[in-house]
């Protein structure tokens, strides 16, 4: 059985597969790969900052909405609520969205979605959501592009048809190939996501955060692969693994803008967590000398925060802010 890359992506992660569900809705992404959520609590910090920065804009409403897009397990959406200050906690509506089942043990303040709320007033974030939006993949031929299909049981591929018009036209602003053999992934399906967030946002600020390129630095070969049990596999779309691909935010940014947003920034994660104070920064070591315990609790928390900004590791991740 042949499937465009975008069918079998849908399959493998959201899907059925002989009667047993897809990647997503079966496994948790905890267990499969680190995110900025999982490797430090001072993420969450972070966010609040945003969120408490983001209310004062807002003139603190009677009703401020987050809204975790891709939630996974819940953890960002429980550790903001639990840091929240009393007034703003009181006013908070937190939501988490994700289509796996709702986790055992999540407070029952945190409402559990399979889709977007119709409507927020506050701070939307989609941390490593987009890139896990199916999408297809094109290869250059000296007749044009060409859909690669893919065998979801082997991962053997082979070429198809042309793409679409619609998608024709994405390659030709957002990812030109130039050279046969060339590689690229279509991401109007992660355009459309982003603007099904954007258009739901009736006052605040949308985030999306995730391994990006810009259209004048596109992988050459793109950059499709695959996550089990924190190693990096090859991308079978079999259910056994997760599949991604990096995002093309400054599409999804000119998407948002088509929406009618007032502002957008591109920028990545080290850039805007060291504007909020995280800087790896390690105490003093005569700290050590007169409050040992104290010193190995900055120290670790200076690890945190490395972690975050490594500019080779998660803080390379890119941040697109819109505001509506």
């Amino acid at each position: 059985m042949w499937l465009t890359w975008r069918a079998a992506m849908e399959r493998a992660l959201y899907g059925d597969l002989d009667g047993q569900a897809g990647f997503y809705l079966r496994e948790r992404p905890s267990s499969h790969f680190r995110t900025s959520v999982s490797a430090a609590n001072t993420f969450a910090r972070a966010i609040l900052t945003l969120l408490e920065r983001l209310d004062r804009d807002l003139g603190s409403p009677a009703v401020l909405d987050l809204v975790d897009i891709g939630a996974g397990e819940g953890r960002l959406a429980r550790r903001v609520l639990d840091a929240a200050p009393g007034d703003l906690r009181e006013r908070l509506r937190v939501t988490a969205v994700d289509l796996s089942p709702r986790p055992d043990g999540l407070p029952e303040e945190i409402r559990w979605r399979h889709d977007l709320p119709p409507a927020m007033t506050g701070l939307a974030i989609a941390n490593e959501w987009l890139d896990n939006i199916p999408l297809d993949v094109v290869e250059l031929t000296p007749g044009g592009p060409r859909l690669v299909l893919v065998d979801p049981d082997t991962g053997e591929e082979r070429l198809g048809d042309p793409p679409a018009p619609a998608d024709r036209a994405w390659l030709d602003r957002w990812w030109p190939l130039t050279r046969v053999g060339a590689r690229a992934e279509i991401g109007r399906t992660r355009d459309a996501a982003w603007a099904a967030v954007l258009v739901r946002l009736a006052r605040g600020q949308a985030i999306a955060i995730d391994y990006a390129h810009p259209v004048d630095n596109r992988p050459p070969c793109g950059s499709l692969a695959g996550y089990r049990d924190g190693r990096l596999v090859a991308p079978i779309p079999n259910g056994t693994c997760d599949i991604t691909a990096h995002v093309a935010l400054d599409a999804c940014a000119a998407t948002g803008i088509e929406a009618g947003v007032i502002s957008t920034e591109l920028s990545t994660q080290r850039e805007i967590l060291r504007e909020l104070g995280i800087t790896g920064t390690r105490p003093p070591i005569d700290l050590a000398h007169h409050d040992p315990r104290g010193y190995v609790r900055a120290l670790s928390a200076a690890g945190e925060e490395a972690e975050l900004i490594d500019p080779h590791g998660l803080g390379a991740f890119g941040w697109l802010t819109q505001r509506r």
